[in-house]
């Protein structure tokens, strides 16, 4: 990659137009994750009946839809799909009733058509390829089903032998160099110290190196000079926080619901805290999972402890949430969610697509998808101060509560069922004196009320009202009431008056307030699921008892204790070091971050879909020392970033890569563009104006209904250019994120994401050009640089190659750069009379060109 890809001549000439090394294709995962999710159970459920070339009744006006061939190639009336124009497509015309009519019976809801209106949109993605994709078993064989590599446990062998027995420094470098010489590929040279620790810093942390720390490592002559840096990184709180932010993309933490309302969830920030403490903490992985899974079930030592592991629990809380209004689908919804988050996150296992039949590709029957369903039926997900919409059959209050005493938390638990019970009474009594006509009017309870203007408001606020704020009721007997009805109006107005004063004095002497998190917890009565008979919750089938996926097994299938729900016996399932998967995802995971590609590219996926490891010994044998380390990441981590495979340039090979264009077997390192809060926090840290402290609490937190309104960020309050923090503690609301982390490939919150995408779009120049942020931490920058004294422009400007770029300027690179201060002073001068300000001006716009160049943004 060229050093300077932005000549600054060109930036003058061009009006800043940036160019962007290169163009990576966007993988369509995400589009195969939408299908799986919002389209095949609709198609299964409302269409396969007349439309399925496997239900062995004749097809229906010849249209087959059970695979992407049969809807490109339709039916009678033509083909049912035109990928990316909807208004093109049969299928949509429809759907929606225009002429066609599908399901016949009753129309889809809006938001299913709004789905399949995004799903053509983005070119109609569709695994149910012919050619490609397996053929789907009519009868799952588990234990032939064993044999897929995944499967298997991970093998323990010898480090290959290779012909160059020099270049190892490891046994993973064996390992790499052996598939190299198979391939007839050599590895390119080492990379230069400066690029090492530019790379290893920016891996390790997501920042940038200081020149002083580039200086002392450079000048570090020692044999351990490499370790010294690696061992400083890991012990740096800013560790927990990059590695606990490619967490949170698998967890989809996000801190609103997502749906049309999207509700704020003010307590998630806990979650994100945890997740950084865990990472920096270096807790065991399998500790880290069965806290996540189970942690309110486990013992604690101490409050504090107990806290923490009901946080944990937030990972089961934070997804997003259909509409629960008239959806008979809404718990299992949530329930699918959650079985997705769990067995995709931790064991790269796409479970969730065996809702409404068999899995078509990885032997996962349907009866085990609601074995595990009734492990979270029996679970209770508090996520909302409304209450009431938990998975289990128990109303529950919303919240954990943190920092009290159990007998405090009791008792608020009793309080606030009483006054609910108490409010139920009261909204009762009153529909009952409106019914007999005794009731004229509800006054409101202050003259600020608004409940016109914003009716879902205004029942929010009144839900959440002390009783005496509540609106009065005026009670009267109508003058044409009988006396019989007289009687029963005047003793209802005093039930009426009683039920309110008994709220009052409830709420008077209501127990202090804990903090608040969202998690989840056992349902009272936990239970066994029934089959969704095609994913229909109105149609059930069998019950199935609670378990696990017998697939991914090795020995005996955990025994659910009947008295809870089995989500402990899950994360015990799912920790264990006998877990065919567990510790060979998370290795690869780890291995992803640090080379740019996974040994499994699929990092979501080892099911049959999935890719097949290019490294399978390698992957196996991380596994394997991963579990022997204790599960530490921190170990895992510093035994890659020392080896040689880590350390090679990025440089071009023409031979090599038209062989292998895509890297797979390492013969280079990979240059890769910074994601999206990298570039943030890069740019924060070059002009001098990055936080580095912790933020207490949340944006969202603090004022949820002034920073989220009508389910977007509200521009009046909030702007990411105001906040110094690092991009993990902006505000993440889904439908809704930040400018500066959304152009540049932020993943979506409401999916598991362990690949973020890289795109290179026009937009993204335009926000270096001309936003808010660059043009502000731009002149930040040129402050930084002019606030040193006694220097000459070609000095400044190696200062400032050295800050941002991380090296010195070529001798033509600073000629230029000299003079584009210079022409841009001779240009602002018309504009700007104020000397320093012309001064300050001129590099400014220096100072931009190195953050909006493609150098800045690419990792070699």
């Amino acid at each position: 990659m060229a050093r300077w890809l932005v000549s600054i001549g060109m930036l003058v000439a061009l009006g800043w137009t940036t160019f962007a090394a290169a163009a990576d294709s966007v993988p369509d995962k995400k589009g195969i994750a939408f299908f799986e999710k919002r389209i095949r159970p609709v198609l299964v459920e409302s269409c396969y009946e007349c439309h399925s070339t496997k239900e062995g009744a004749k097809l229906k006006g010849g249209l087959a839809i059970d695979s992407r061939e049969g809807l490109l190639q339709g039916g009678e009336t033509g083909p049912a799909i035109v990928p990316g124009s909807p208004e093109d497509s049969l299928l949509i015309e429809a759907i929606r009733h225009d002429g066609l009519e599908m399901p016949p019976e009753k129309k889809l809801p809006e938001m299913v058509i709004a789905d399949f209106v995004a799903w053509v949109k983005m070119g109609a993605p569709d695994p149910r390829v012919g050619g490609k994709a397996p053929a789907a078993r009519k009868e799952i064989d588990v234990e032939a089903g064993r044999q897929f590599w995944a499967f298997q446990p991970p093998k323990a062998v010898a480090p290959p032998s290779v012909k160059d027995k020099q270049w190892s420094k490891s046994d993973v470098d064996k390992f790499v160099l052996a598939a190299l010489e198979k391939n007839k590929l050599k590895p390119v040279a080492d990379t230069d110290r400066r690029t090492w620790i530019r790379r290893v810093t920016l891996d390790l942390v997501g920042l940038i190196p200081t020149p002083a720390e580039i200086d002392g490592y450079v000048n570090d002559k020692s044999p351990q000079a490499a370790e010294a840096v690696v061992d400083r990184l890991l012990a740096s709180p800013q560790f927990g926080e990059r590695w606990g932010r490619h967490w949170l993309d698998v967890a989809r933490f996000a801190e609103s619901n997502g749906n049309t309302d999207n509700v704020t969830y003010p307590y998630a920030w806990r979650y994100r805290d945890y997740v950084i403490k865990s990472f920096n903490s270096d807790k065991p992985f399998d500790q880290f999972i069965r806290e996540q899974l189970a942690g309110d079930l486990l013992p604690s030592e101490n409050t504090k402890q107990r806290d923490d592991l009901l946080v944990a629990t937030g990972f089961l809380a934070l997804g997003s949430k259909p509409r629960a209004q008239n959806n008979p689908d809404f718990q299992m919804d949530v329930i699918a969610e959650q079985i997705e988050v769990a067995t995709t996150g931790f064991m790269a296992l796409t479970v969730a697509c065996a809702r409404c039949h068999d899995h078509k590709f990885d032997p996962i029957p349907t009866s085990e998808y609601y074995a595990m369903a009734g492990l979270f039926t029996s679970t209770d997900t508090l996520y909302s101060a409304g209450g009431g919409q938990g998975n289990g059959r128990q109303q529950n209050t919303g919240f954990h509560e943190l920092n009290g005493d159990p007998n405090m938390a009791e008792a608020r638990q009793k309080h606030s069922t009483a006054l609910l019970e108490l409010r139920d009474k009261r909204q009762k009594l009153t529909a009952e004196l409106k019914r007999m006509g005794a009731v004229e009017k509800e006054k409101p309870a202050n003259k600020n009320a608004k409940a016109k203007q914003n009716p879902k408001k205004a029942a929010k606020k009144q839900a959440a009202a002390k009783p005496e704020e509540m609106p009065p009721v005026e009670v009267k007997v109508p003058k044409d009431a009988s006396p019989e009805e007289a009687d029963k109006i005047k003793q209802l107005g005093e039930d009426l008056r009683h039920c309110v004063d008994e709220i009052k004095e409830l709420q008077a002497n209501a127990p202090p307030a804990g903090e608040l998190a969202m998690g989840v917890r056992d349902d009272k009565k936990p239970a066994d699921c029934q089959i969704c008979i095609r994913g229909d919750s109105n149609n059930r089938g069998a019950t199935v008892p609670r378990g696990v996926i017998s697939v991914a097994t090795i020995g005996e299938l955990p025994k659910v204790d009947p008295k809870q729900s089995g989500r402990l016996e899950l994360a015990n399932w799912i920790a264990s070091p006998n877990n065919p998967l567990t510790a060979r995802v998370a290795a690869n995971r780890v291995w992803q971050h640090l080379f740019g590609r996974g040994l499994v590219a699929s990092v979501d996926n080892f099911g049959e879909l999935g890719e097949r490891a290019s490294h399978p010994e390698l992957l196996d044998q991380l596994a394997l020392q991963f579990v022997r380390d204790g599960w530490s990441v921190k170990k895992l981590v510093r035994s890659l970033v020392l080896t040689r495979s880590y350390g090679l340039a990025s440089s071009h090979v023409a031979k090599s890569y038209e062989a292998d264009p895509d890297n797979i077997f390492l013969w280079r390192h990979s240059p890769h563009r910074m994601d999206s809060d990298q570039i943030r926090d890069a740019i924060l840290a070059v002009s001098g104006q990055l936080d580095l402290e912790t933020m207490a609490g949340s944006i969202v937190s603090k004022s949820p209904e002034e920073v989220v309104q009508q389910g977007r960020l509200n521009p009046a309050t909030f702007s990411d250019a105001q906040v110094r923090n690092r991009s993990i503690y902006l505000p993440i609301v889904r439908n809704a994120m930040p400018e500066a982390l959304e152009l540049f490939d932020a993943p979506d919150p409401s999916l598991v994401i362990g690949v973020r995408d890289v795109t290179t779009v026009p937009s993204q120049s335009l926000f270096l050009m001309n936003s808010q942020f660059l043009v502000q931490h731009s002149r930040h920058f040129a402050e930084r640089l002019l606030a040193v004294g006694d220097l000459g422009d070609s000095a400044r400007v190696a200062l400032a190659f050295r800050i941002a770029l991380n090296r010195d300027p070529s001798p033509k690179e600073s000629a230029e750069s000299t003079e584009f201060v210079k022409r841009s002073e001779s240009v602002i001068e018309f504009s700007e009379k104020d000397k320093e300000q012309l001064r300050v001006r001129a590099w400014a716009a220096f100072c931009q060109a190195l953050l909006a160049s493609a150098e800045f943004r690419y990792v070699e």
